[in-house]
């Protein structure tokens, strides 16, 4: 985050680092979007319709576990799952159970046995990747007997991206299934060459799941075996969640365009269709749509922020913003220097009031603000430390950088908007921001991941420029 200047440090304090960010590529174009009533309803009905027909089939595939696991997995490839997820949870546990006679019992092959371990590591459960061993020889390596088994490489390279930290074995696994199948792509037909291409730059584990749908609808229909109420009912469904997705992105541009940031601001980003794209690749399920609305919000505020901080201010003007953010109040604003921040600091706490209001009219505590409240004011804290940084020309320790980027990156308070929506219970929040080792993690994945995809792209940049 902190800006590289040649300038001496004494000439910081009022330097303004004035960025150029592209426009948006979309404008206000989805703000016109007119929802088709009709159309939805049609789709409702039909899907409502071929749901209890699906959940038969999910029911009868019970007496074989195999083709349970088999029928489970092409639910979730096709983006049906969720309207099944209790069903599903308790068939995984009862195979999660069985499995231990299952393998001992049959000699399933590498698809089959890639299979059940990936679905039920998904699920949460514990499967020891020692069910592999089976498929090396005497020396510890792969079979050459399997390299030739495009759809075993497919099921063991999907499987090998849910290995945990010290799984040799996976690792292994990894390499020899995407060396296989970057041979057998080159010897396929156009159609399943297209599809092991896919799953070696986008496997399932690290893919946004309503790409991944629509990647594998487009796929299964060419299946010769496929089954055609389950297509229909996947594909009726991706319309009819389209349909919602596109809605919920028409109020957010009216939002955003009503909010007049994007004038008032014009050294910021501009990307409100890509921070809905972000949030709904977290959870496009239609019952988390206002948790997705209200963390787009603050998504797009973040980012103007972050530009604030970065790409515009001088750093005596941001030591008086975060005085104002965390006070939180309105009565703040007069200390602020510039319209332009005061714009922002009204919008922000006008966003706190929405979250607040919202979360009342569903019968919660509004109290549960607070919470995103207090992980938006870490935040800020973090970012005057870089923006200090930066003033000093002070390079910090990898260790410090990460300590302050974890919490700097946003996914906390990103994260706190949907616990707010969903749960508002304060038990839950708690241990959200307790600093729970799954939310460091998180936090510390995205930081790194975020500065290695800016690293690549600053490096394309210079090398086309240079």
């Amino acid at each position: 985050m902190a800006l590289q200047t040649d300038l001496p440090a004494n000439s910081m304090q009022n330097f303004r680092p004035l960025a150029d960010f592209p426009p948006t590529e979309w404008g206000f174009s989805f703000v016109s979007f007119s929802f088709p009533e009709m159309e939805f309803e049609s789709y409702n009905r039909q899907v409502e319709e071929l749901k209890n027909i699906v959940m038969g089939m999910l029911m009868a595939s019970k007496k074989d576990p195999v083709e349970n696991v088999e029928f489970i997995n092409l639910l979730c490839r096709l983006g049906v799952s969720y309207h099944f997820e209790t069903e599903i949870e308790d068939q995984v546990d009862y195979v999660h159970d069985a499995l231990p006679s299952l393998l001992e019992n049959n000699d399933h092959d590498l698809h089959t046995v890639a299979l059940l371990f990936r679905v039920l590591r998904q699920y949460g459960c514990k499967v020891s990747s020692d069910v592999f061993k089976k498929f090396k020889d005497t020396n510890g390596e792969f079979k050459k007997t399997i390299t030739s088994d495009v759809k075993g490489n497919l099921s063991l390279h999907e499987a090998a991206h849910l290995s945990v930290n010290g799984e040799q074995i996976l690792d292994e696994a990894l390499e020899f299934s995407r060396t296989n199948l970057e041979s057998l792509a080159t010897q396929s037909g156009p159609r399943l060459a297209r599809h092991i291409k896919y799953a070696l730059i986008r496997p399932i584990h690290k893919t946004v799941q309503r790409l991944e749908a629509r990647e594998y609808i487009s796929f299964y229909e060419e299946e010769d075996f496929r089954n055609e109420t389950l297509l229909k009912f996947a594909k009726l469904d991706f319309n009819r969640v389209q349909l919602l997705h596109q809605q919920e992105l028409s109020t957010l541009s009216s939002w955003w365009k009503d909010l007049n940031l994007v004038e008032e601001l014009p050294y910021a980003r501009d990307r409100i269709v890509e921070m809905y794209f972000w949030v709904n690749a977290m959870h496009f399920e239609p019952q988390y749509a206002l948790a997705r609305i209200l963390s787009t919000k603050l998504g797009a505020l973040i980012t103007v922020i972050d530009d604030t901080y970065d790409a515009y201010s001088t750093y005596e003007e941001l030591q008086h913003f975060t005085k104002a953010v965390i006070r939180c109040n309105i009565d703040a604003i007069d200390q602020l220097p510039t319209d332009s921040m005061k714009a922002l600091y009204r919008a922000l706490l006008s966003y706190f009031d929405d979250v607040a209001n919202e979360v009342s009219k569903n019968g919660k505590s509004f109290t549960a603000v607070n919470y995103v409240k207090e992980e938006m004011k870490e935040m800020i804290r973090t970012y005057i430390v870089e923006a200090q940084w930066c003033n000093d020309r002070f390079v910090p320790p990898l260790n410090e950088y990460v300590r302050n980027g974890k919490i700097s990156i946003g996914f906390m308070a990103t994260t706190t908007v949907f616990f707010v929506v969903e749960t508002a219970r304060i038990k839950e929040l708690e241990w959200l921001t307790s600093k729970a080792k799954i939310s460091e993690a998180g936090c510390l994945f995205l930081r790194l991941m975020n500065d290695i995809v800016t690293h690549e792209m600053h490096g394309r940049t210079l090398t086309k420029t240079a």
